[in-house]
């Protein structure tokens, strides 16, 4: 694309404020090209911080649901299911994905269970008959047990619910 055309466009804070998605492709035209006085710099770093906090954010998710089931699973053994156990696993397999995605997340790991066990309460208390006081204020379980694929707190497995686990 023609640098003078791309240095011509519409004032790029207005285009921020009004149209995201044109401001978006503007901006990536303006980087390709080199244009870099015609950056909005300001809210192009502010964008790029909120890109890494949503990939923290996502720990944090799915951190949370694969607590609450943990706790779920721990507290409440009569009433596991194959949806309990395929969502543990989806949880881990996920969240590896992540972490091999993003490995500098791995030393915020410790803060992300932290604040995801709470969210893992909330979850486990909403989705059965036990109030949030029932389960351990503090994470009971360590972060390798948390990612660990073969790891289901609680008493085993009763026979016939021999599900295999998988990475």
């Amino acid at each position: 694309m023609d640098r003078k055309a791309i240095a011509s466009s519409p004032q790029t804070s207005n285009l921020y404020e009004t149209d995201f998605y044109a401001w978006t492709q503007e901006q990536a035209k303006l980087l390709q090209a080199g244009v870099w006085e015609s950056l909005d710099i300001v809210n192009l770093v502010e964008e790029i911080e909120s890109l890494g906090k949503q990939v923290r954010q996502e720990l944090r998710n799915r951190l949370g649901v694969l607590l609450g089931h943990l706790l779920k699973w721990e507290f409440q053994p009569n009433k596991r299911s194959r949806s309990w156990f395929f969502t543990l696993r989806e949880q881990r397999r996920e969240i590896g994905y992540l972490l091999n995605e993003n490995p500098s997340l791995k030393p915020y790991l410790p803060e992300a269970l932290q604040k995801a066990y709470l969210a893992g309460i909330d979850l486990a208390a909403k989705e059965t008959s036990l109030n949030d006081e029932h389960f351990p204020a503090e994470c009971p379980y360590a972060i390798e047990q948390v990612l660990d694929a073969t790891f289901f707190p609680g008493e085993p497995l009763e026979s016939g619910q021999n599900w295999v686990v998988e990475n």
